[in-house]
């Protein structure tokens, strides 16, 4: 599978990981016109990225510039402080852009971890933190912006090393803070950390957010770990140490390290209507797959079977949703010995209707499944007023004709 490593000896903040996959082969204007497509005014930004050296090392430096009238109310470059968005506002900006599955979630998954980060710090629910840098455009784009470049590049995992925060002060919206700030402390505290070089933040919230949302920690880089390219994203100081940003892109071919168990539970007393809402909540909460399988039980009494499975990792939180939403007064659970995975990666096919994200499997190097993203189909069905089924059986054979194969006739697509 298509991975990254965050080698963060210098820190890591949003602006460097844009510029790392940059670096990396996402092109600027790509990435611009994906992002205007959020509902912030034709005008509220203009992304910049430059190719700069940092001790000798060419990286690309990205610079969110924002408008005049912004920059005099901020008092300084990049921060909107008159605007404070919450959780709720993110959520639907977000929702109204119409992005793919996979780079609606990531984006999401990042803000969510800062909002629950600044709600603890002021003891507020997460849902009610008004954002204040991470709520201003420039941290928007960091954020939204990475996630469509990992779509871009492919990458399903992403490997981060010990993040250097930095140390002295910081001015912050609450006014001076210590380094690392008190979000950034709160994100990172089970992430390896340490402290070298010069008194700067050199992790910002975004940075630790991205780290810990998204990565795997890993001292070097994994064992299985086949990198095709090394790139730099650079951050704003000239610092003794590089102030850049160092990702390795490649293939990662190791085990993941998982313990999956099946959790399941017998319901014969519940809503229907409350397993659709129950289903969403799972995967969010970190389930692999969710189902369930119509049963008898005692006195012949219709019921479901709700079966999910989920890693080790995953399985508390799982439980504590089953028994707050469902009737269930009982769980079972049931260890998976071990779980086969076929390699998967995301490919992007155009078509006359617009591009379609495919994912792409294989096992042992043999290509076994085509499948076009269904929101993508969905949202180009309604776009050009025609069948969903039409746009999927033009992906696949569109596909198939990049490669030089066969059209894909499985599926039902014809």
């Amino acid at each position: 599978m298509k991975a990254i490593y965050l080698d963060a000896f210098s820190g890591i903040s949003g602006n460097m990981m844009l510029g790392a996959l940059i670096q990396a082969g996402v092109p600027a204007s790509w990435l611009e016109e994906k992002l205007r497509e959020l509902p912030l005014g034709a005008d509220a930004f203009v992304m910049r990225a430059e190719e700069v050296r940092r001790n000798g090392i060419c990286s690309v430096y990205v610079e969110v510039v924002l408008p005049e009238t912004a920059e005099h109310r901020s008092g300084h470059h990049g921060h909107e402080t008159h605007v404070h968005r919450t959780m709720k506002d993110i959520r639907r900006m977000i929702d109204q852009a119409g992005m793919p599955s996979r780079v609606r979630e990531n984006a999401l998954t990042v803000f969510q971890a800062i909002a629950e980060a600044e709600g603890r710090v002021h003891g507020r629910p997460s849902d009610e933190v008004a954002f204040h840098e991470v709520g201003a455009v420039d941290s928007i784009v960091d954020i939204i912006g990475t996630a469509w470049c990992l779509e871009y590049l492919g990458v399903e995992r992403i490997f981060a090393s010990r993040l250097n925060t930095g140390s002295g002060f910081v001015r912050c919206a609450h006014g001076i803070m210590p380094v690392p700030a008190p979000a950034v402390a709160d994100l990172l505290r089970q992430w390896p950390r340490f402290c070298y070089g010069a008194e700067k933040e050199l992790t910002t919230p975004t940075g630790a957010a991205l780290v810990t949302a998204l990565a795997d920690y890993s001292a070097s880089l994994p064992d299985g770990f086949a990198v095709q390219s090394i790139s730099y994203g650079a951050g704003t100081w000239e610092l003794e140490l590089p102030n850049v940003l160092r990702v390795y892109l490649g293939e990662y071919r190791g085990q993941a390290k998982k313990e999956p168990v099946l959790l399941e539970t017998n319901i014969d007393d519940m809503n229907p209507q409350i397993y659709g809402y129950l289903y969403e909540k799972l995967l969010d909460a970190g389930a692999l797959d969710v189902w369930t399988t119509p049963i008898f039980m005692k006195k012949n009494r219709p019921a479901h079977q709700l079966s999910v499975l989920v890693d080790s990792s995953c399985r508390e939180a799982c439980a504590d949703l089953l028994f707050r939403e469902t009737t269930s007064i009982g769980i079972r659970v049931i260890p998976i010995d071990a779980r086969l995975e076929a390699a998967r990666h995301m490919a992007v096919v155009e078509t006359r209707f617009g591009p379609v994200h495919c994912k792409v499997s294989a096992w042992h190097g043999q290509l076994t499944q085509v499948s076009a993203e269904y929101e993508d189909c969905c949202q180009l069905a309604r776009k050009n007023n025609v069948p969903l089924k039409a746009v999927q059986r033009e992906a696949i054979h569109a596909f198939h004709a990049r490669i030089g194969g066969e059209p894909y006739e499985k599926g039902g697509l014809d």
